[in-house]
C-alpha cells in the first residue's frame, strides 16, 4: 500500500525542480489526481500551466496526450477515427484521449460542438469511434487551460460544462522571487531530470484509500450549507450544483488523505472553496463584485456548526 503523505512530498518535491512557487497550484493538481476528476487551469499564456501538467506525468510514469484547442478542431482530431487499410479492412485510429493525463490546450478556444463532444467524453470515459465505443484507461484524468476570456479569440465555457471538473485553478503571474527562481531553472533545464516517483497502479491505490476517508456530518452539513448559500446570494445567477458538493466530498477526502488524517474537517472545505465554485457560480453583470469576492463573503457568513 502507497503511503499517501510520503507520496505527496515526494511528488511535489519532484515537481519544484522544474516549477518555480505554485505551491497551492501542485497541491490541487495532485489532489484532483488522488480524487478522480479533471481540471480547469486558467491563466494568461506562459505561467507554466502545460510544463506543469507535463512534469505531473512524467513522476508518475503515466502515458501523456496533447490537443490544442484551435477553432477547426474537430472532435474526431481528439477520439480517433476510423479508415480503410489496404485490405479493404475498417480500421480504429485511436487519439491523443487513449491516454493517462490528457492536456486540453487552450480549451475556450474551440468551437461549441467540439467542447460539448469533448465534456460528455470526459463525464463517461469512453469514446465511440466509427461506432464502437472504447473505454478509457483506467487511470485518466484531463487538465483544460483557459486563456481569460478578455484574450482574443476566446469563448466562455458554458456553466452546464464546466461543472464536469471538480476545479477550476487560477495560475497567477509568479512573484518577483518565483521568477529569479524560474530564470535560475531556466538556465540548468537541459541538466534537470525528474524522477519517476509513482506508478500509475499507486494513484489508482491513492484513489481507493481517498474513499475510505470519514466525513463527519458537521463538515457534511457545512459542505451543504455552503453550496446552499451560493445559489441564494444576490449578486448569483446560478449557484453551485449538487455535483460541486460530491466535488467538495471527494477533494476533501484526498486532501486529508495526503495530509495523513483519516478524516475531513471544514478546513479542508475552506481550502477547496475556490476551486470548487468559482467555475460553477454566474455573477450578475450589474453585480460589481467578483466571483472570488462572492465566495469570500460565503466563508465569512457560513455558519460552521
Amino acid at each position: 500500500m502507497v503511503d499517501p503523505q510520503k507520496a505527496f512530498h515526494d511528488v511535489i518535491a519532484e515537481m519544484k525542480k522544474k516549477i518555480a512557487g505554485k505551491d497551492d497550484v501542485l497541491e490541487l493538481m495532485f489532489i484532483a489526481l488522488v480524487a478522480n476528476g479533471h481540471v480547469l487551469l486558467e491563466g494568461v499564456p506562459g505561467v507554466a500551466k502545460t510544463t506543469m501538467t507535463k512534469t505531473l506525468a512524467d513522476i508518475i510514469d503515466a502515458s501523456f496526450g496533447r490537443v490544442q484547442g484551435t477553432p477547426d478542431l474537430e472532435i474526431s482530431d481528439i477520439v480517433g477515427y476510423t479508415y480503410l487499410d489496404e485490405h479493404n479492412q475498417v480500421q480504429v485510429k485511436k487519439g491523443a484521449i487513449f491516454t493517462n493525463i490528457f492536456l486540453i490546450d487552450e480549451m475556450n478556444r474551440m468551437q461549441p460542438k467540439t467542447m460539448s463532444a469533448l465534456l460528455e467524453t470526459l463525464e463517461e470515459r469512453i469514446a465511440t469511434i466509427g461506432g464502437v465505443t472504447l473505454k478509457l484507461p483506467d487511470l485518466f484524468i484531463a487538465f483544460a487551460t483557459q486563456n481569460p476570456l478578455n484574450i482574443e479569440g476566446t469563448i466562455p465555457l458554458p456553466k452546464v460544462m464546466a461543472d464536469r471538473f471538480i476545479f477550476r485553478i487560477e495560475v497567477k503571474y509568479p512573484t518577483e522571487d518565483e521568477e529569479v527562481e524560474m530564470l535560475k531553472i531556466k538556465q540548468r533545464e537541459e541538466e534537470i531530470k525528474v524522477n519517476k516517483i509513482l506508478t500509475k497502479d499507486d494513484i489508482l491505490d491513492l484513489q481507493k484509500q481517498a474513499k475510505k476517508v470519514e466525513a463527519p456530518e458537521n463538515v457534511l452539513r457545512y459542505i451543504a450549507r455552503l453550496v446552499d448559500a451560493s445559489r441564494e446570494d444576490i449578486h448569483v445567477v446560478m449557484g453551485g450544483s449538487p455535483r460541486a458538493e460530491i466535488s467538495f466530498l471527494n477533494a476533501a477526502k484526498a486532501r486529508a488523505l495526503i495530509h495523513g488524517r483519516n478524516e475531513i474537517t471544514i478546513d479542508d472545505i475552506k481550502f477547496l472553496a475556490k476551486p470548487v465554485l468559482s467555475h460553477r457560480i454566474a455573477v450578475r453583470s450589474t453585480g460589481g463584485i467578483g466571483v472570488n469576492g462572492i465566495i469570500d463573503g460565503l466563508l465569512a457568513s457560513v455558519p460552521t456548526s
